[in-house]
């Protein structure tokens, strides 16, 4: 089966989330947990780079891209919780997770509540507490205004978001909370992380080297990449994550 065979897409209900994905690949399941206000096609060029050895699945979650907004709160937990749904509802967990930005935390949650469900994590590009972020980005205002965001998030939303162009100032508005909403993940919790894992940023990350360090010293026999870079750093650089991620994953499966 080649990689254009295998590739799927649509839709599959989460207890009332009607969310998008994309399938392309064959091999171990790999989740790819895309960033806060992004679409999945951010991550189209690190997909390309995985599908060969992967069987790579992209969700958009609720609010985000393809996938209709739903009444409520938009959180890192109820998205976790979602993410969760998502793997037993395709039955294909224990998964390994590489998530970016809002995408990291969730990949975390999942794996601090549901290490069932988890082989690996790859947690890229995020602070969990405030003194993690870059000196410039402080002092953090109590909310970031819809104006901060860069333009390019609300002309994808605009593109394929079935709830019109005017809902990503609701989205927003929802999500917003959780960007300065620390500490994202208690630091004392991650001792307890039992998914072998890798932590990643670039060297001029809206996270600090010195807090991913702490991060990777943190959780058990965690691994630590610096890569040269933005934030944006896997849309920017796909086939550099995407030899990371694949080294990674590789020594993995030799040590088990």
């Amino acid at each position: 089966m080649t990689i254009e065979e295998a590739a799927q897409q649509g839709y599959v209900d989460l207890d009332g989330v009607r969310t998008y994905h994309e399938i392309s690949g064959t091999g171990e399941p790999l989740v790819l947990l895309h960033g806060g206000m992004c679409t999945i096609d951010t991550f189209a060029g690190l997909a390309s780079q995985l599908a060969p050895s992967y069987r790579v699945y992209r969700p958009e979650r609720r609010g985000h891209g393809r996938t209709p907004d739903v009444a409520g709160p938009i959180t890192y937990q109820n998205m976790a919780a979602d993410t969760v749904a998502y793997l037993d509802r395709l039955a294909i967990a224990p998964a390994h997770l590489v998530g970016w930005s809002d995408g990291a935390v969730i990949a975390l949650l999942v794996a601090l509540t549901r290490p069932d469900l988890v082989r690996t994590l790859t947690f890229m590009g995020c602070a969990l507490t405030e003194d993690g972020l870059p000196a410039e980005m402080l002092p953090l205002p109590e909310r970031v205004p819809i104006e901060a965001l860069p333009p390019f998030l609300r002309e994808m939303y605009a593109a394929v978001s079935p709830d019109g162009p005017g809902h990503f100032d609701v989205v927003w508005e929802k999500l917003a909370p959780a960007w300065t909403a620390f500490p994202l993940v208690d630091l004392d919790e991650l001792g307890g992380l039992r998914a072998s894992t890798l932590v990643v940023a670039a060297d001029h990350d809206t996270v600090t080297a010195e807090h991913a360090a702490k991060i990777a010293r943190t959780i058990p026999e965690a691994r630590l990449a610096i890569l040269p870079g933005e934030h944006s750093l896997p849309i920017d650089k796909p086939a550099l994550v995407g030899a990371l991620v694949r080294d990674y994953l590789s020594g993995v499966a030799m040590a088990t």
